[in-house]
């Protein structure tokens, strides 16, 4: 489980850096908030990644110590 944790808090990290780096039209298609033409960034998306990144994060550590 503390290994399942850890690899989804990075994913979600690494989510949140290109929804913080990547314009809409430039996100891959699968992600939530692709929007072709549109040249600015989804905040908000990314402020949700990070955040449920530490979360899993601080849940796999959590769990490493028990």
């Amino acid at each position: 489980m503390k290994m399942l944790l850890t690899v989804l808090g990075v994913a979600l990290l690494v989510v949140a850096a290109v929804y913080f780096l990547m314009p809409a039209d430039a996100l891959p298609s699968f992600f939530p908030g692709h929007e072709a033409g549109l040249a600015r960034l989804r905040v908000k998306h990314g402020i949700v990644a990070a955040v449920a990144g530490v979360v899993s994060l601080a849940a796999g550590w959590f769990l490493g110590r028990r």
